[in-house]
C-alpha cells in the first residue's frame, strides 16, 4: 500500500539526518542547504562575478579620487653645470660654462578640484556600474541556487526510483515464492512459476538500471558543488510535496520586479550610462581648480631659503569634436540597456505565470498520482489473494504489479515536477538565496 511504499522511501533517506556530516569510513550525509551553501562556496561563475564586483568597486575608487586633493612631496637633490652661451647670456668676464654647483630642495605640492562636474558624474557612473555588478553578482548566486536544487531534485528522484525498484523487486520476489508454494500444493502450474520467475528477472534488471542512474546523478550533484565525484554521498531529505503559500500573478510579478537581480542589474546599468552621458556634456564647462606649494631651495643644505606658491586656475574647452561622437555612443548604449530591461520584464511576467501554473498542475498531479497508487496497491493485493485462494493463475498478479510498477512512476515523476516547479517559482521572483527554503521545504 502507499503508506508502506512511503515509510520505506522515508526510512531509507532519513537515515542521513538533517545535515552534512561525514562519519568516519562513511558516506556524507547531504542536505538541499548544504548542497547549496558548497555550490556557492565552488561555483566558478559566482567566483568570477565577485572579482567582477571587486574590479567595480576599485574603479569607482579611481574616480573619486579625482574629488580629492593630490598631495606630492619631492626632495630633489642635484650637482649640474649650466651654459650660459646656450642659454643666450653673454657677458664679457664671464665663463661660458659656470658650475658644476648644488642644488638642495624639498617641497610640498597639493591640488584640490574646486568645480569638475563632469569628474562628478563620471564618480556617480562608477557608483552605479558598481550596484549593477553587485546585482549581477547575486543573480549569478541565485542561478546557482536553482542549479544545485535542480541536481539536488534530480538525484532524490533516482533515489527514490532506486527505492521503488527494490520494492518491486521484493514483490517479484514474494511472488515466485507464492508460485512455488503453490505448485508444491497442487494448484499452481509450472507456467504460473516460471511467468514469476521472468517477472523477478524483469525487476531485477530495473533495480540495477536505476540504481545506475542513482549513482550519476549523485556524480553530477558532487562535482557541481565542489566534491570529488568519489565521494560517497548519501542524501538527507525525502522527495516529498511540501506546501507553498503560492501568490497571486499581480502580486508575484510586482515583487519579482524588485527582486529579480538580473532586472535590477539592467536598470542600474542605464543609470550609470545616464550619468556618463551627463559627464560627456560637461566636459564643455569650465573647471576650478586650486593648487599651491610650499618649500625650500638652496645651494646648501645650511642654507635653504623658504619659497610657496598659490594659485586658481579656470580652463574650459573651447572645441571638443570627440564628445559628438561620444554622446552618440552612450545614447545607443542606453537605448539597447532600455530595450533589454523592456524585454526582460515581458520574460519575468512569463516567468511568473508559467511557474505558477506549473506549480497548480504538479499539485493537481501528485494528489491524483498518489490515489492511482493507492488503487493499484489495492488491485495487488487482491489479485494476490485471489491467487493464493487458488481462484486463478497468477497473471492477474503480475498485471497487479506492472500496475502498482506504473503508479509508482507516476507518483515519483509528479513529486518531482512538483518539487521542480517550486524551484521554478522561486527563481521567477528573484531573490533566490534568501527565499529558496519556504518554496523547497527546507528548515
Amino acid at each position: 500500500m502507499l503508506v508502506r511504499f512511503v515509510k520505506l522511501v522515508t526510512v531509507l533517506v532519513a537515515l542521513c539526518g538533517t545535515s552534512a556530516a561525514q562519519a568516519p569510513g562513511g558516506p556524507l550525509r547531504l542536505s538541499l542547504q548544504d548542497a547549496i551553501v558548497r555550490g556557492l562556496k565552488a561555483n566558478l561563475g559566482v567566483l568570477l562575478a565577485d572579482t567582477r564586483v571587486a574590479e567595480a568597486r576599485g574603479t569607482a575608487q579611481r574616480r573619486q579620487s579625482a574629488l580629492f586633493p593630490r598631495v606630492r612631496f619631492d626632495a630633489p637633490a642635484a650637482v649640474q653645470s649650466r651654459s650660459l652661451q646656450a642659454m643666450g647670456i653673454t657677458v664679457p668676464g664671464l665663463p661660458d660654462v659656470v658650475g658644476p654647483f648644488s642644488t638642495y630642495e624639498a617641497r610640498v605640492s597639493a591640488e584640490q578640484p574646486v568645480f569638475d562636474l563632469a569628474a562628478v558624474h563620471s564618480v556617480r557612473a562608477a557608483r552605479q556600474s558598481q550596484s549593477a555588478a553587485q546585482f549581477d553578482y547575486q543573480d549569478a548566486r541565485d542561478s546557482v541556487v536553482r542549479q544545485i536544487a535542480a541536481l539536488y531534485l534530480s538525484a532524490q528522484s533516482a533515489h527514490a526510483q532506486a527505492v521503488a525498484a527494490a520494492v518491486r523487486v521484493e514483490s517479484a520476489q514474494a511472488l515466485y515464492q507464492l508460485a512455488s508454494d503453490q505448485r508444491e500444493a497442487g494448484v499452481a502450474t509450472g507456467i504460473d512459476v516460471l511467468r514469476s520467475q521472468v517477472r523477478l528477472a524483469g525487476e531485477r534488471q530495473g533495480l540495477v538500471q536505476a540504481r545506475n542512474a542513482a549513482s550519476d546523478a549523485l556524480l553530477a550533484l558532487a562535482r557541481n558543488i565542489g566534491l570529488s565525484p568519489g565521494t560517497a554521498i548519501e542524501l538527507a531529505d525525502p522527495l516529498s510535496a511540501a506546501p507553498v503559500a503560492v501568490p497571486t500573478a499581480e502580486a508575484a510579478l510586482a515583487s519579482a520586479l524588485n527582486g529579480r537581480q538580473d532586472y535590477q542589474s539592467l536598470l542600474k546599468q542605464r543609470d550609470a550610462l545616464a550619468e556618463q552621458l551627463r559627464a560627456s556634456r560637461a566636459r564643455l564647462l569650465p573647471r576650478l581648480a586650486a593648487s599651491g606649494n610650499y618649500g625650500a631651495i638652496g645651494r646648501t643644505l645650511s642654507n635653504m631659503n623658504g619659497t610657496g606658491a598659490a594659485q586658481l586656475s579656470l580652463s574650459f574647452t573651447v572645441f571638443d569634436r570627440d564628445r559628438q561622437g561620444e554622446q552618440q555612443e552612450i545614447s545607443a548604449r542606453i537605448q539597447r540597456v532600455e530595450r533589454q530591461a523592456a524585454d526582460l520584464k515581458l520574460g519575468i511576467e512569463q516567468d511568473i505565470r508559467q511557474a505558477l501554473l506549473r506549480l497548480e498542475s504538479a499539485t493537481e498531479e501528485v494528489t491524483v498520482a498518489v490515489a492511482g497508487l493507492d488503487l493499484a496497491r489495492q488491485e495487488l493485493d487482491l489479485a494476490r489473494l485471489r491467487f493464493q485462494s487458488g481462484v486463478t493463475n497468477n497473471i492477474e498478479v503480475v498485471n497487479a504489479q506492472d500496475s502498482v510498477a506504473r503508479a509508482q512512476q507516476n507518483h515519483i515523476l509528479a513529486l518531482t515536477r512538483h518539487a521542480d516547479a517550486r524551484i521554478v517559482l522561486a527563481r521567477a521572483l528573484g531573490n533566490t538565496e534568501a527565499t529558496y527554503s519556504q518554496y523547497l521545504g527546507v528548515h
